[in-house]
């Protein structure tokens, strides 16, 4: 490999080598810059959401986390279980923008650089903060009747447990 782009080209001039490194050097400089200015900005990033009869507002952080709750007066006229309901629908409501908001912060900091590296980061985010699809009915609903009242209910199925990421100093999804 002598040719123009080669190794044999850079070895015969030492000068053209220092200065292919340099740029090679600020170019990592400025990528680390960028990187550590949408690190910033995604720590600083809080999402809020509230219930739709304003009993109840969560903000959120970029790593899911509550990091405010809040209760309006008719949250005292809820029997507990419907409370504890409202807050995580809530919370989920509040934690279901944080792939969308942190997308958008690559995208002004970052550009179109490292596309795979974006596309891998928010896919993991979609993952663990899914968008919500469909409120859920009040728990005060009763269940609709069934066809045959020699059947057995059907089992309880709990919601699904979604995975907590162990406590990180910081705020951030990196």
């Amino acid at each position: 490999m002598t040719g123009a782009n080669g190794l044999g080209e850079l070895m015969r001039d030492p000068d053209e080598a220092q200065r292919k490194l340099d740029q090679w050097a600020e170019g990592l400089q400025n990528k680390a810059e960028r990187y550590a200015a949408a690190q910033e900005r995604t720590e600083q990033l809080r999402l809020t959401a509230s219930s739709q009869d304003g009993a109840v507002k969560v903000t959120v952080g970029a790593d899911g986390g509550v990091t405010d709750l809040e209760f309006g007066g008719k949250a005292r006229t809820y029997p507990l279980e419907e409370l504890s309901r409202q807050i995580l629908q809530t919370m989920h409501q509040a934690q279901a923008g944080i792939a969308n908001q942190v997308a958008e912060v690559m995208q002004e900091t970052l550009g179109d650089e490292d596309q795979e590296t974006r596309s891998l980061m928010i896919g993991t985010l979609r993952s663990r903060f899914p968008e919500i699809e469909e409120e859920e009915p009040p728990a005060s609903t009763p269940p609709p009747p069934s066809s045959s009242t020699d059947a057995p209910p059907p089992p309880h199925t709990p919601r699904e447990k979604r995975h907590e990421a162990p406590e990180d100093e910081g705020n951030s999804p990196w």
